[in-house]
């Protein structure tokens, strides 16, 4: 009897879910099947190993990375613009296996910590182009570092995060914009 296609998605959903809520020392194997709701011998059909759970969430960052960047590129609003502007969390599933495989990487994965590394220099590849030189790059990266390590502070209720939004962003954005343009 086959297994049902949308099992290992599942795992691998809930591998994912276990590390960003959890954290990495409580997405054990165990954890993800249960959270799967799938039998430890339905999760070690798909994954071999915990290595082999790690590396197919891996994988799914670098199909997300390579999504992205098409649209980065295709963007009409420019990719500055556009790599700013998505630098703001919306919870997608791009936001989320960043953050998982970030969490793997603090707990000492070397394949994450390279595969982040990777997709930073991708993204910086691709902006290079839209900016006047190295000095601006690390302008337009590290203003996106900043939106996206802002968002974990969260907001406040009835106040505005640290996060700007709306206005504020666009405001951001036209700023950055201008002082990274190619002359």
């Amino acid at each position: 009897m086959s297994r049902p296609p949308r099992a290992r998605d599942l795992v691998l959903d809930a591998f994912e879910a276990l590390l960003i809520d959890e954290g990495e020392r409580a997405a054990t194997m165990d954890a993800a099947a249960r959270a799967a709701g799938v039998s430890k011998g339905g999760l070690l059909y798909h994954f071999a190993s915990k290595e082999a759970l790690e590396l197919a969430l891996i994988e799914r960052l670098v199909v997300l990375a390579d999504d992205d960047l098409d649209e980065m590129i295709a963007s009409p609003d420019g990719a500055v613009a556009f790599f700013l502007r998505t630098s703001v969390m919306d919870d997608d599933p791009l936001d989320r296996a960043l953050i998982a495989v970030a969490r793997l990487a603090q707990g000492g994965s070397a394949a994450a910590s390279d595969a982040l590394r990777a997709v930073r220099q991708r993204w910086a590849d691709a902006l290079r182009g839209h900016v006047r030189d190295e000095t601006a790059l690390d302008l337009v990266l590290l203003v996106s570092d900043g939106l996206y390590y802002n968002n974990a502070l969260g907001e406040a209720a009835g106040a505005s995060g640290p996060v700007p939004r709306g206005e504020a962003l666009d405001a951001l954005v036209a700023l950055v914009e201008r002082s990274v343009s190619p002359r």
